[in-house]
């Protein structure tokens, strides 16, 4: 710990970077303000809880512009759904249970310990660093704040160096509402994102790529600081071949076209079975072209966040093309992108396991589908790769999705449906394995951000005096006749 602000300290006195002692200032402005006051009450949860509900609807209409801008363009109606109203509905749903959890819990007693009575209390941790990725900046910021609120911890939010403009009103958004010494907004990028995980923080919560989340965690790693990981993956979708693929079509193109396939938990890639890939494709275009009959200048489709994200989707594409793969753009009204970010909704077929869309996230528009024969092949197939962070399944017969549930692994399953399990208040959220560790929404949200702290009280009673030694006493001999035989 010392060693880690020491570093930012000498950093700092040297002149080379004035925003890292801002850095190293705030957070020990909040450790020393949680030190000297680290309990808070459920109405002082409560209340704050409250205040950030009333900030985030009062500055809705400036967070939906500034992310607009960030993007180039981006939905206002969607930004609304997507990040305002799910954590509005969230904040409602922490608040109406966080007495319930707050409540220290009663736990057994063996005989051996008694008399004596145990329980779990949770207290704070402290401080909390959040680092928050480009995709939902609001939502994935105001979420893990919402539980580390709830917990009673300070926090240090790390806004995206690609969403500036969204940093900044929504760091303005927090300072009507917070003290810096209780909730603070860090932006930049640089120097300032790769100081912020090094912090000896009481938890570090980070969603983001996989290969950004393990830089957090060798940096946490210095101060033994634990992390939740929130990081993506190649979320599959399996359609059942008695599935109507109108339903199917009709949720996938949600999960695909929302925020333009920029969703960690989007689907990523679709199995169908042998000879239904026309239909599915005649389908998914028509309810594409239903919900956006345009997409160049309307104002419902999101463009691709920057030049890089945008090269790095097409790159995949024409891979795919030069590899016999066959492209299929859905651009109802034939509209010309140049000049913009914005990429028509795009099906691939004829896809292999080794083109780069099968071997990267794919974080676009962009949807390849492969037949199959046998879905437990298929699963064997999702088994041999990192887990995903969730996993779509649709089949109208219980008893065959419970078999693909209990087959298979991932942070989060939907039947019959895309994304929905994320969007369930009282269901965790996060990865498993390559697609992250820990989890955080509902109840679990509030464990994550707490100590579990075991409390063990005994009466004036010594009952353990009979059995120190020397060990010929009776309390022995019953132990070794009816507790050890």
């Amino acid at each position: 710990m010392t060693s880690s602000l020491t570093s930012l300290h000498d950093a700092a006195a040297a002149g080379q970077a004035p925003e890292l002692a801002e850095l190293q200032r705030i957070f020990t402005q909040q450790r020393q303000a949680f030190r000297a006051s680290s309990q808070t009450t459920l109405a002082q949860r409560r209340e704050k809880l409250e205040a950030l509900s009333r900030a985030l609807l009062k500055y809705q209409d400036v967070l939906a512009q500034a992310v607009s801008d960030d993007f180039g363009s981006r939905s206002a109606d969607e930004f609304k759904m997507a990040e305002l109203l799910f954590s509005l509905e969230s904040l409602k749903y922490v608040r109406r249970n966080l007495k319930a959890w707050m409540k220290p819990e009663k736990r057994h007693v063996a005989p051996l310990q008694q008399p004596g009575k145990a329980r779990i209390e949770y207290q704070p941790l402290g401080v909390i660093g959040i680092i928050v990725p480009w995709n939902y900046p609001v939502f994935l910021a105001v979420g893990p704040l919402m539980y580390a609120i709830a917990a009673g911890n300070r926090a240090m939010i790390k806004m995206s160096g690609f969403t500036p403009r969204l940093g900044e009103a929504f760091k303005a958004m927090l300072a009507e509402v917070f003290d810096e010494a209780e909730v603070a907004v860090i932006t930049g990028r640089g120097e300032v994102s790769e100081a912020f995980p090094r912090l000896p923080f009481d938890q570090i919560t980070f969603t983001g790529s996989t290969n950004v989340g393990r830089i957090v965690m060798q940096e946490a790693a210095r101060n033994l600081t634990p992390v939740l990981l929130e990081l993506g993956g190649k979320s599959p979708a399996i359609v059942h071949d008695s599935f109507p693929l109108a339903d199917a079509a009709e949720r996938l193109s949600f999960g695909k076209c929302w925020n333009a396939g920029q969703t960690c938990i989007a689907p990523d890639h679709l199995y169908l079975a042998r000879g239904r890939t026309d239909e599915f494709v005649t389908r998914f275009s028509a309810q594409v072209g239903k919900l956006y009959p345009t997409m160049r200048d309307n104002p419902d489709y999101t463009s691709i966040i920057n030049q890089k994200q945008y090269a790095r989707v097409q790159g995949y594409l024409a891979e795919a093309r030069d590899r016999g793969a066959r492209v299929i753009e859905i651009n109802p009204a034939g509209e010309d992108f140049s000049g913009t970010r914005k990429m028509p909704v795009t099906l691939v077929t004829g896809v292999t396991p080794d083109m780069q869309l099968m071997q990267n996230e794919i974080f676009g528009p962009v949807l390849p589908i492969m037949e199959y024969d046998d879905i437990d092949a298929v699963l064997d197939e999702i088994a041999s790769r990192p887990h995903p962070l969730a996993f779509y399944y649709f089949d109208y017969n219980a008893g065959r999705a419970d078999h693909v549930i209990a087959n298979s692994t991932s942070g989060g399953v939907t039947v019959n449906d895309v994304m929905a399990h994320a969007a369930a208040d009282d269901l965790p959220f996060g990865g498993v394995g390559g697609s992250g560790m820990g989890k955080y929404h509902g109840h679990e949200g509030f464990l994550a951000m707490s100590n579990a702290r075991a409390v063990m009280v005994k009466s004036k009673f010594y009952g353990v005096r009979y059995i120190l030694p020397p060990f010929d006493k009776p309390a022995h001999k019953l132990i070794k006749r009816f507790m050890l035989s």
